[in-house]
């Protein structure tokens, strides 16, 4: 609770602001030591992190000049869909090396954020003290998950063409390409039936896209910006109408070389697993070119961690419960 009350800062249309920008920048500076259609890669993550614990105040941005308009008004479904893939398209790589991960119950982490069409992405995230806590990515043949405070230890992990029908597809219900999606590569499936636009709270628009699962029809709406088409909210039912996952960005940011936007931050929520958290992204750089290292795309191993197959049967057993809950 002390740290909590240590936090000052305002709340204005969803952004943190702070006076004097000069001191902001230079407390930043002084801070940052270092540089997924509906989706198991986020569940993982979050039962993984429940065994994560401590306080920390949240990292504060200032306001950035608002997107363009790209939209007509009355836009048509085939207009909007248009526009949110013409921007999204355009984002072949991005690197994000000064982000940052908070949620209740788990300490604040620093973390760098790197993707790679079509399916290449890699979050590591860790503190000063206690170096790595998390690894999660993705390549073109698997998806990985590792948490240090894990119990059993291990490295999970499952090959894309195994995830839907694995046993580990009905106890992690989301597939593994959502933190792709919610983290700014938001895009809708030509071969899905899409509905809309229905007009939303908040100046936004809504599409609503039908999925068949093994369970059923599940359902994804996406929110878009009315005026700049850029997607604000995203939320996945199951079979029953039951929420998976949310993601709902809290802004945009734009990257002046590029001139294309990302997510300033986005707050990510699983209600199955009763969790949630926010991811500050920091300045992204989109498309900077250059080969990444093999290794980054590559499943990593930690000492005391093995491998454990997902797409083979394990079922993998509950994290922990956090001390004093």
């Amino acid at each position: 609770m002390k740290a909590a009350r240590d936090c000052k800062f305002e709340i204005s249309d969803l952004r943190f602001r702070i006076p004097d920008r000069k001191s902001e920048i230079a407390n930043l500076k002084s801070q940052i030591p270092f540089i997924l259609h509906p989706s198991s890669f986020i569940l993982l993550l979050l039962v993984g992190l429940l065994a994560l614990s401590g306080a920390s105040c949240p990292r504060m941005f200032t306001r950035e000049t608002p997107p363009p308009r790209v939209l007509p008004p009355g836009a048509t479904l085939e207009q909007v869909i248009q526009a949110v893939h013409q921007h999204s398209a355009q984002i072949e790589s991005y690197v994000a090396q000064s982000a940052w991960l908070s949620g209740p119950g788990w300490p604040t982490l620093h973390a760098s954020i790197a993707f790679q069409r079509p399916l290449f992405f890699r979050l590591r995230a860790g503190m000063g003290l206690t170096g790595a806590e998390m690894d999660l990515g993705s390549n073109d043949q698997l998806f990985w998950y590792w948490v240090r405070r894990d119990q059993p230890p291990a490295v999970y992990f499952c090959r894309h063409e195994q995830f839907a029908t694995s046993r580990a597809r009905q106890a992690l219900p989301i597939d593994p390409y959502w933190l792709i999606e919610a983290l700014g590569v938001a895009d809708f499936d030509p071969s899905l039936p899409h509905q809309g636009p229905f007009p939303a709270p908040g100046g936004r628009l809504e599409i609503r896209t039908i999925r068949e699962t093994p369970e059923g029809p599940a359902s994804k709406i996406t929110r878009i910006d009315a005026a700049t088409a850029l997607v604000m909210e995203q939320y996945v039912y199951d079979a029953q109408r039951r929420s998976l996952a949310s993601a709902v960005a809290e802004g945009y940011r734009r990257d002046p070389l590029s001139g294309l936007y990302m997510p300033s931050a986005v707050r990510i929520s699983c209600p199955p697993a009763q969790f949630s958290m926010r991811i500050e992204l920091g300045n992204v750089e989109i498309n900077r070119g250059g080969a990444a290292p093999a290794e980054l795309w590559s499943m990593p191993s930690y000492p005391g961690a093995p491998p454990v197959d997902l797409g083979g049967g394990y079922a993998r057993p509950q994290a922990a419960p956090i001390p004093g809950r």
